[in-house]
């Protein structure tokens, strides 16, 4: 496995308003600057399968690999390799922390992260803070 980055922040906002805003993928693009859409089939639901357009890149195929009350994992399926993104909350009672960690896994991964690693990694800690403001905007 490739670690790419990890990011996170702190908020004032519930663990379910950042559910709120990862199971409505159509509004992604609000706070990721590098997705153009996503759209999600089904439920948001562990198994779920969905189809994410990156921007300057081709439309791609994931999965929720996994969904719990605090944790929620996406892969993305690439030619030789896939890419995963692990995002976690946890809660005092008052604040809560929100952590996103990008890993690549399969033979090809050194060449996708050569290709796409960098500027992931370059984006990531503002995509959890534009997250965190829109879940702060959420009413949970």
């Amino acid at each position: 496995m490739t670690f790419i980055a990890e990011a996170s922040a702190t908020s004032t906002a519930t663990p379910a308003a950042f559910f709120t805003k990862w199971a409505d993928m159509a509004t992604w693009p609000e706070w990721n600057q590098d997705t153009e859409w996503a759209e999600l089939d089904g439920k948001f639901e562990q198994g779920a399968t969905g189809v994410i357009k990156p921007k300057g890149g081709p439309k791609t195929k994931f999965v929720v690999t996994k969904l719990t009350d605090t944790e929620f994992i996406d892969s993305s399926k690439l030619i030789g390799a896939r890419l995963i993104f692990a995002h976690e909350v946890t809660s005092d009672g008052e604040r809560t922390t929100v952590q996103v960690r990008i890993t690549m896994e399969g033979p090809l991964r050194g060449l996708w992260n050569k290709i796409m690693g960098g500027n992931l990694a370059k984006s990531l800690q503002g995509d959890v803070e534009a997250l965190v403001a829109a879940a702060e905007a959420v009413l949970v």
